[in-house]
């Protein structure tokens, strides 16, 4: 039975040669939309997030001297295009990185919508950073694998840590904005917060517009993108004195006015991005009912048509009654604070940054 093994140092770094990682999701309560740097995946802000317990995604990475290329598998169908393009371009990061050049095999099995604003890119490079990383060798800790899954998404750097994480932008203009730039848990009472997110997946089809597209195309076009962007980082301040104290209650309302906001800048954005549904409004109001019958219940979307309702775990199940009533068609899920990406092998130490 495969167990967990930390992704921290090991004593002495070395190829493994083949790797297998997990990682989960995570759902961002405030948001990150923009970047400042393609290349390095620098956003304009910070952003805070809560790994879920469901949909994860489990990569395999093994190095084959003898091919010619890398191969890259997804639910067991080869990979093309831009998709494809990303996986390898991450690898050859993480050659760069080991000083080999060796090609590998890349297997990977989701268990989340891919591009259905579901971070699914988020669980997919954390657990490809995983992989590859002990695969070619690099040796990281935490925080170094977080900067390097950030270069493959920029979520991904979050979802290497389990439960509440803070992803810092890095300072703009600084000489090391690549190194000022990896995610950290956050120590949160998460008992007496008692968190679960109702999951309503509306459409789980792909997207029409990427959220790489839509994020550079809002940042170069919407008028009210700058005013959210510093919004957004007192929302951020506000969010972590909410944690602290474990009221959901304002954790709720400062994570669903801040989706709302980063919606309204695509919404503004010329010519518009809409991700929202009609679907989603239904739900959306289907919330805001369970907050007048006096249930703490708050929404958040990330880029997609699909909603994720923050509710204490006691409720968890009258909200998703309430969701699926409003939604016939929607397929619903329930998540709870969930680990960070780990490694599938021998060794039982567990990872020191992955639980909640």
């Amino acid at each position: 039975m495969a167990v967990e093994q930390p992704v921290g140092v090991p004593d002495h770094p070395a190829a493994a040669g083949d790797a297998t990682a997990v990682a989960h999701p995570n759902i961002a309560l405030i948001k990150y939309w923009g970047k400042r740097d393609e290349r390095l995946v620098l956003p304009w802000t910070d952003s805070l997030s809560l790994t879920l317990d469901v949909f994860p995604t489990t990569t395999r990475v093994r190095l084959a001297p003898g091919a010619g290329r890398d191969a890259v598998t997804l639910d067991g169908v080869p990979l093309a295009g831009e998709p494809r393009r990303r996986v390898v371009a991450f690898l050859e990061l993480v050659r760069e990185r080991a000083g080999l050049a060796l090609p590998a095999v890349v297997e990977t099995r989701n268990t989340v919508p891919t591009g259905a604003g579901l971070a699914s890119s988020a669980s997919g490079f954390a657990a490809l950073a995983a992989a590859a990383g002990a695969a070619y060798g690099l040796g990281l800790d935490a925080t170094g694998l977080s900067r390097l899954a950030r270069r493959g998404s920029g979520s991904a750097a979050r979802s290497v840590f389990g439960g509440f994480a803070l992803w810092h932008a890095g300072q703009p203009g600084h000489a090391d904005a690549d190194l000022g730039s990896y995610a950290e848990p956050l120590p949160v009472p998460v008992r007496a917060l008692d968190p679960a997110l109702v999951v309503a997946v509306v459409d789980a089809g792909p997207k029409a517009v990427s959220s790489r597209e839509a994020m550079r195309h809002t940042v170069d076009t919407s008028p009210l993108y700058r005013p959210w962007a510093a919004s957004s980082q007192a929302d951020l301040i506000e969010m972590r004195h909410a944690l602290d104290r474990a009221d959901l209650d304002a954790v709720g309302e400062i994570a669903e006015r801040n989706a709302l906001g980063m919606h309204a800048t695509m919404l503004a954005a010329r010519p518009a991005v809409r991700y929202l549904s009609a679907a989603t409004l239904t739900v959306l109001d289907a919330v805001l009912e369970l907050r007048r019958g006096g249930v703490a219940a708050y929404a958040t979307m990330d880029a997609g048509p699909n909603v994720k309702v923050l509710c204490r775990g006691a409720d968890a199940q009258r909200v998703a009654a309430a969701v699926r009533g409003a939604v016939g068609t929607a397929a619903v899920h329930l998540a709870g604070p969930g680990p960070g990406a780990r490694l599938l092998g021998a060794n039982p130490d567990a990872n020191p940054g992955a639980n909640p």
